[in-house]
């Protein structure tokens, strides 16, 4: 009996496999695309082509302006430093600022940074047992040396930031930017040498590889 079963929900299973099926697919038509597509170039769909830095031969300053001074640098200065790091870069002021592939502009202030330092302080009465002096009579018996605490310092440091930033003459889009830092020396001359040093090392990543 249960063998006859079997076979009879067998027979309903292929019998309702063979059935057409109830569900119908439909797709809709894809749209005529409009008359202008066939003229039009979509440019976002492609990625922008890798920007010739090679063609950037000279430069002048962005709207005509020496970059602005501080108490401890003037205008004049700052230009100097950057247009000597910028000559090192192989790029040239323009003699026709109209004709100019490169529009520059820099900014340069002064920032307090704190600084932490480690120090290793070596303390003969400080490590347990074995350390240090034991009374009158000098070394511990057996053991002897000292033993290292650290000591954590924090101070405050002035240091000149330079920002220099450079545009497409003919676009006037941001081609390049980039800032460094450096420590002010206490006196005048220190400080003239900081600030070449911030430039020469904001320009260190031009042109970028």
């Amino acid at each position: 009996m249960k063998r006859r079963l079997a076979v009879l929900s067998l027979c309903l299973g292929l019998a309702a496999c063979q059935s057409p099926n109830p569900y119908t697919a439909v797709s809709a038509a894809v749209p005529p695309a409009p008359p202008q597509a066939a003229n039009t170039l979509d440019m976002s769909a492609y990625p922008a082509a890798p920007r010739d830095y090679g063609r950037y031969r000279n430069w002048t300053w962005l709207n005509g302006q020496l970059p602005p001074g501080t108490q401890w640098a003037d205008s004049g200065q700052v230009a100097e430093a950057v247009s000597n790091g910028l000559d090192q870069r192989g790029l040239r002021p323009s003699r026709n600022p109209q004709a100019a592939d490169l529009q520059v502009a820099a900014d340069t202030r002064m920032e307090t940074r704190l600084r932490q330092v480690r120090d290793d302080y070596y303390d003969p009465y400080y490590g347990g047992a074995g350390a240090g002096y034991y009374g009158g009579n000098g070394y511990r018996n057996g053991y002897g040396g000292y033993a290292s605490v650290p000591v954590m310092r924090t101070y405050q440091e002035q240091v000149v930031v330079v920002r220099i930033s450079l545009f497409d003459a003919r676009s006037g889009q941001p081609v390049w930017s980039a800032s460094a830092e450096t420590g002010s020396g206490g006196d005048q001359a220190d400080r003239a040498k900081a600030l070449r040093q911030a430039v020469q090392r904001a320009l260190t990543a031009y042109p970028p590889s």
